[in-house]
């Protein structure tokens, strides 16, 4: 065996290629501290909302929270009060895509990389969308992606390539998901679909309330969201999502809000596109932990589908972070859980991303709830 280690390690080296580095100013922002409340484990949460960093790893935060305010500063995701480690391996493979990842969430299956909430056999998996549903649940997803893209797709999406981007916007037609908003409209024909949907395509819209029944459907752009002042942010979709879902008088809503390019940029290695999409996603958890506050009903979960680039950083240098990426891939590191409201510290501790789907239904007590219907 000792003959051949020098062979590997060469041949794992070679193959890594060439590493970009590059530095990061270091920021002052002071931190904007947030009321956090305490939950007795006794209570059981009516809402969920699950905000998902596509790509997301602890060095991603890291970087960005020295970027935003140093060292010592807290972004609104340091301040989640139940905090644990999640395993990121798809069904047959130490490597995982965001279908097989999202798909774990939201089915408690793994499945091969590609697929969405179907088995590795493809066997049609119920998603929690589905379950909350037939319980009385409205739902809602929110995505800077188009909608149909790998993480939101696999809460209503049933296929064996995500690469299938029609067909899932038929499925998501055709789903219970009350509100959908993102990007996408190359997927879609808008006349049909505005038979059946209230169809949202400029920011302004986001500045009415709709009351009727018929579900809401956002595009905003042809494929993911181009950030522009002229685009909404994750920020602005996932607070009009939940002023939407919350006046209800169904059971509860669950909501799954994605900042889908911090994965995107972290693909590019492009460090300053990355902080960029990250701050975006942070003020999004701000406002969710106002929220969950406020409301006192609510679990947030916040967590990731992988980690992408190998992200490493290094030192410091005359007021600048150096930081390195090793791949323009997604890599099997394990990923951040976070969560604040009522069963939040199931969260806590290493866990599997299967598991967050089972978590989620203890903490509503998803065994004792009534079979309904209900619609916004």
């Amino acid at each position: 065996m000792k003959l051949f280690l020098p062979i590997i390690v060469l041949f794992f080296i070679s193959g890594c290629g060439s590493v970009k580095t590059e530095t990061i100013k270091i920021g002052s922002m002071e931190t904007q501290y947030l009321e956090i409340k305490d939950f007795s484990e006794s209570i059981k949460a009516k809402n969920v909302i699950l905000a998902v960093g596509d790509g997301t790893g602890i060095n991603q935060i890291t970087v960005s929270r020295l970027a935003i305010g140093g060292p010592d500063h807290k972004l609104s995701i340091d301040q989640l009060p139940h905090q644990g480690i999640s395993l990121t391996h798809s069904y047959d493979d130490i490597y995982t895509d965001s279908a097989a990842a999202a798909t774990a969430w939201a089915t408690g299956f793994k499945t091969k990389n590609r697929y969405l909430s179907i088995d590795a056999k493809k066997n049609k998996l119920t998603t929690i969308l589905e379950m909350l549903n037939a319980k009385g649940y409205v739902s809602g997803i929110v995505a800077t992606s188009s909608v149909t893209h790998a993480t939101p797709a696999a809460f209503y999406s049933h296929v064996d390539s995500r690469y299938k981007e029609i067909e899932i916007a038929n499925h998501l037609l055709n789903s219970s998901v009350n509100i959908s908003l993102g990007g996408g409209q190359e997927f879609f024909d808008l006349d049909e679909l505005k038979k059946t949907h209230h169809l949202l395509t400029n920011k302004e819209s986001l500045k009415k309330n709709f009351i009727t029944s018929k579900r809401i459907i956002g595009l905003f752009d042809k494929d993911g969201i181009v950030r522009s002042p002229d685009k909404p942010s994750q920020r602005e979709m996932t607070d009009f999502a939940l002023e939407q879902l919350k006046n209800n008088k169904c059971s509860g809503f669950f909501l799954m809000t994605e900042g889908s390019q911090i994965d995107w940029a972290a693909h590019d290695n492009n460090i300053v596109k990355m902080i960029e999409e990250f701050k975006d996603f942070d003020e999004t958890i701000m406002d969710l932990i106002n929220f969950v506050t406020e409301d006192q009903e609510t679990l947030l979960i916040i967590t990731a589908d992988h980690e992408t680039g190998g992200l490493k950083i290094l030192n410091q240098k005359n007021g600048f972070a150096l930081i390195q990426w090793g791949t323009g891939s997604h890599t099997s590191e394990p990923v951040g859980v976070y969560a604040y409201g009522p069963g939040a510290e199931l969260f806590n501790g290493m866990m599997d991303n299967t598991d967050i789907h089972y978590k989620i239904l203890e903490a509503i007590d998803y065994m004792n709830l009534d079979d309904t219907v209900c619609d916004l």
